[in-house]
């Protein structure tokens, strides 16, 4: 099934996508309400209603090789991070190039949204806490994260998460391919079968110490292929079984 949270008049809703239309619900994950709208032309909004983003980092060996940091052994536990609710951006919005910054740069990946409350998960049942999956757009300002002390500035401004363009409930996470491109370039071209931490270990490894709340989202890393965008540029992250998450940098 895939969930999707629209603007409807002047609020937000969720529903559930049938075809080409849109059965709307009475929350995140709840029953349809008998209300239809048509999927053409609704305005999509990130799918999601996050207290905490939570992101790891440096999850893929390539990926920590291009970026200057395999002088050691691998990661013993997932690095974490965290963006908040203000960094959250709809699928097809587009992301000012923040004047701050003079090296913008992209890493698509697998993102997760919590739909129960979760804590101390165990491995055999990790995976039902998480109501459905996306797409997620990790946007970086590489050249101020060596300068900020919790990467502040460089990963969690405004609008530095884009996510979307809906969440499918029905997949296997284990090895799916995920792809970034920009302006119709393939720039990234991963599976989630080489992260480092799968998400079952992620789950279990977060709740150990933090409660995710529903709606909570959950970025689980990059591959290799990170890059520098530009004004104009368009980006879009595929994740396999999911869709495409498009982004336009202004």
């Amino acid at each position: 099934m895939r969930l999707v949270r629209i603007q409807y008049g002047e609020a937000p809703r969720w529903g559930q996508i049938e075809g080409d239309t849109i059965h709307l619900t009475d929350g995140m994950g709840g029953e349809p309400t008998g209300e239809t709208v048509p999927l053409e032309g609704a305005r999509l909004l990130a799918p999601a209603e996050p207290t905490k983003i939570v992101c790891v980092g440096r999850n893929y060996l390539d990926h920590i090789k291009e970026l200057g940091n395999d002088t050691g052994d691998l990661p013993s536990e997932p690095g974490i991070f965290l963006k908040g609710p203000n960094a959250l951006a709809e699928p097809g919005g587009t992301v000012q190039y923040p004047d701050w910054t003079q090296n913008f740069h992209f890493e698509g990946e697998l993102a997760l949204v919590i739909g129960q409350q979760a804590r101390d998960l165990r491995p055999d049942t990790a995976l039902s806490a998480v109501l459905g999956y996306t797409c997620g757009l990790d946007l970086t300002a590489r050249d101020l994260q060596k300068q900020d002390l919790q990467w502040f500035r460089a990963k969690a401004a405004d609008r530095f998460c884009p996510l979307g363009p809906w969440l499918e409930t029905d997949l296997d996470p284990t090895d799916l391919r995920v792809q970034t491109r920009v302006n119709g370039e393939l720039r990234q071209d991963g599976r989630t079968s080489h992260m480092i931490f799968d998400v079952v270990q992620i789950l279990t490894y977060l709740t150990r110490y933090v409660t995710l709340e529903p709606g909570d989202v959950v970025l689980t890393g990059t591959p290799e292929g990170v890059g520098a965008l530009h004004r104009g540029d368009t980006v879009e992250v595929e994740v396999e079984g999911i869709g495409t998450l498009v982004t336009h940098i202004g």
